[in-house]
């Protein structure tokens, strides 16, 4: 006796219900969620670094420009504002 089409795809559609159940949770919400610092952790670490935060509003051509420097700097973009503005203030 053949399957109608409908029942064909209940069935795959049972398959890939089992494969995704079966697949393994990610890091981010399973044990690795634990190794993940939360924000007053994070905040001590940095103050115990001397990093103070510091807000402002930049243009976001600007904005742009900085992610796009970034990307190839080896600090990030924290690090790049942190040379940029020590040139800018010598």
């Amino acid at each position: 006796m053949s399957m109608k089409k409908t029942d064909l795809v209940k069935n795959l559609a049972k398959k890939l219900d089992g494969r995704m159940k079966n697949a393994g949770v990610p890091d981010r919400f399973a044990q690795g969620a634990a190794e993940a610092t939360d924000k007053r952790e994070q905040r001590r670490r940095d103050a115990a670094a001397g990093l103070v935060p510091f807000a402002c509003k930049l243009p976001g051509e600007l904005v742009r420009r900085l992610h796009e420097r970034a990307a190839a700097h080896a600090g990030g973009v924290n690090a790049l504002l942190v040379q940029a503005l020590e040139q800018a203030l010598r």
